[in-house]
């Protein structure tokens, strides 16, 4: 077995594309994600005894030809390449490049995508022997396990694959129970890539992110893990094991200043996270930490988290109508918000906002009165994106049932230059108005006398911030200015 060797690459594409978030693109904020999954599966076959390596090449700058002779080098017989929507044709089109180096090797596609669309995935090219479906850390390491024995993926469970011009999809894979059965990521990380190509705004750099949870029980028509790759039913990490693996990241990364949990929502249990929190301080475990959040968390449980290091939570607020608020499902009401930004302010705990436009029913009326709760809300930071459709989730199907999605070629999920870009319509309002009022807003946001003012008091009373801000602003100020590169 330890000679069977197997390369997890996500593959060139646009310079600090960032694949593995929820959105993929080349971002206006300058965040960059680890490859999160990716590193998950390299764990854990890693741990069954694979010889493996781990290619980051948007994050490390590696051109394809130099991606080629590290995979000719290595010469792995499995190949696991990281796939996102409007990469794919160009994560395809990659793979035929890797085949005609490496004829003899076995290449499987992973992520939201190609769950979504399994078989017209296949259908890209001959090169691509396989995709596969929701969660793959298992799925990886049991193919591997066939491949070494000759056999096909018939029996390995979460595949598609050609066989003889038919396509075979084996049974489904089941979400994994045990979480805590899966190794630490932050070894994979530690060992193969640089924690300082990564950046995310709404952390201290640099950081290291980690999950700590799998699957939502909430239903945004909109969100692409849940509905695509993890699934609804929530699964836990113990807190015994998210310490450890905390303690691991502090004693190993000396440089990193903070850790992202980058989980659906973080905090949908208010119980684990006190618990986390109190064993934090127990622990002694001395690093700032961010993570995602609803607007529902109240002011006690703030207050233990801010103790343990909790510096900012990044919440999707996403619209200031009720109604459209209602329309995608996301069950909170904008008193919630509202609250919840009191209580954050109280407790000492940043706020960075996430606001949507674009959803069924959305009019110039209802964007405004999103840009006006942004400002009412005013978190540290924020940010304003069009509606972003992908594939295996139910806002695809409803734009795509009406046709409301201008385009079916992927690459157009993103503009010319790798920024997000909208791909439908509404009723009233074009793409171009949805991703221009996008562009305005931030300017209307960021450019408030009293918010600049707010924010370079912070710069120049924290070193920290400061690193920060600088940091995200060297991209994202160039982006404020001229907006989002899309025709007039």
């Amino acid at each position: 077995m330890k000679k069977f060797r197997i390369a997890f690459l996500n593959p060139p594409y646009l310079e600090k594309f960032s694949r593995s978030q929820r959105s993929p693109a080349v971002t206006k904020s300058g965040t960059l994600y680890f490859p999160m999954w990716l590193a998950a599966a390299c764990a854990l076959a890693d741990r069954e005894g694979f010889v493996v390596d781990l290619i980051d090449a948007p994050a490390a700058g590696t051109s394809r030809q130099d991606v080629l002779m590290r995979l000719k080098h290595f010469v792995p017989a499995l190949i696991v390449v990281d796939t996102s929507t409007p990469s794919i044709h160009n994560d395809s089109e990659f793979c035929k490049e890797i085949k005609a180096a490496l004829p003899n090797s076995f290449i499987i596609l992973v992520g939201t995508h190609v769950s979504a669309m399994p078989e017209q995935c296949l259908n890209l090219n001959d090169s691509i022997d396989a995709v596969a479906i929701g969660e793959y850390d298992n799925t990886i390491s049991e193919l591997a396990k066939a491949l070494m024995e000759y056999q096909t993926p018939f029996n390995v469970p979460g595949v598609a694959y050609r066989h003889k011009e038919k396509f075979i999809f084996t049974t489904c894979r089941q979400p994994l129970e045990d979480l805590d059965s899966l190794p630490h990521v932050s070894p994979i990380y530690k060992r193969f890539l640089n924690i300082e190509h990564y950046f995310n705004p709404n952390a201290l750099y640099p950081m290291v992110t980690i999950t700590t949870t799998r699957g939502c029980p909430h239903e945004c028509v909109f969100c692409v893990y849940p509905q695509t790759v993890m699934g609804h039913r929530l699964r836990m990490r113990s807190v015994s094991n998210v310490l450890d693996e905390m303690q691991y990241i502090v004693e190993n990364f000396p440089e990193a200043r903070a850790v992202f949990f980058e989980d659906d929502t973080f905090t949908i249990s208010k119980k684990r996270c006190v618990e986390i929190s109190e064993g934090i301080i127990k622990r002694g475990i001395n690093i700032s930490w961010t993570a995602n959040a609803r607007a529902t968390i109240d002011y006690e449980t703030m207050r233990r988290m801010k103790e343990a290091g909790c510096r900012c939570l990044c919440v999707g607020f996403e619209s200031g109508s009720q109604e459209l608020l209602d329309n995608m499902k996301k069950k909170i009401t904008i008193e919630q918000s509202e609250a919840f930004m009191e209580d954050a302010r109280r407790a000492g705990i940043l706020v960075h906002g996430c606001f949507m436009v674009g959803f069924p029913g959305e009019t110039k009326k209802t964007m405004n009165e999103t840009l006006e709760l942004a400002k009412r809300l005013n978190p540290d930071t924020v940010q304003f994106y069009p509606m972003m459709i992908y594939p295996g989730t139910e806002a695809f199907k409803w734009f795509d049932d009406r046709g409301y999605i201008t385009t079916d070629d992927f690459s157009k999920w993103l503009t010319p230059a790798g920024l997000h870009n909208t791909v439908i319509r509404t009723e009233s309002l074009t793409s171009a108005e949805l991703v221009r009022f996008c562009d305005n807003a931030r300017r209307q946001f960021y450019l408030r006398p009293d918010y600049m003012f707010y924010k370079l008091r912070q710069v120049l009373n924290d070193p920290e911030e400061r690193k920060r801000t600088v940091k995200s602003a060297r991209t994202f100020i160039k982006y404020l200015i001229k907006g989002s590169d899309i025709p007039n």
